[in-house]
């Protein structure tokens, strides 16, 4: 019913900058909040950082300063900005969306495929 594509993971340099996007589709009725998160091999998947449909942000403290969570309502997309990138910041990365189907008086969470960021030293 929903689907969520994710772009613009890479391999970067450490100092370097990548920016992910997140479209989603399908029958949306409404989006709450949505988010990135990410996962390193032999870790359990973190949060990255949030944002709500007001744009309240909140992001873990080890991005903070360093990357910019923004959304486009309109195109139901969320962007993530990363710069000064570190090679701690190697992971898959993945969207989520809190989502209230048509036809629905609930949300339910849905998940990007994931892209892979790599930050080499």
């Amino acid at each position: 019913q929903v689907q969520l594509v994710e772009s613009g993971g890479g391999l970067v340099q450490a100092g370097g900058s990548l920016r992910l996007s997140c479209a989603a589709s399908g029958s949306i009725f409404r989006i709450n909040a949505m988010g990135w998160y990410r996962q390193a091999p032999g870790n359990q998947r973190e949060l990255v950082a949030t944002i709500t449909n007001g744009g309240s942000t909140n992001y873990v403290d080890s991005v903070k300063g360093r990357f910019t969570i923004s959304r486009d309502n309109a195109k139901n997309t969320v962007y993530l900005q990363m710069n000064s990138l570190k090679p701690e910041d190697t992971a898959v990365y993945y969207c989520k969306a809190v989502v209230r189907v048509s036809g629905n008086y609930y949300y339910t969470d849905y998940w990007g495929q994931g892209t892979q960021v790599t930050v080499s030293s």
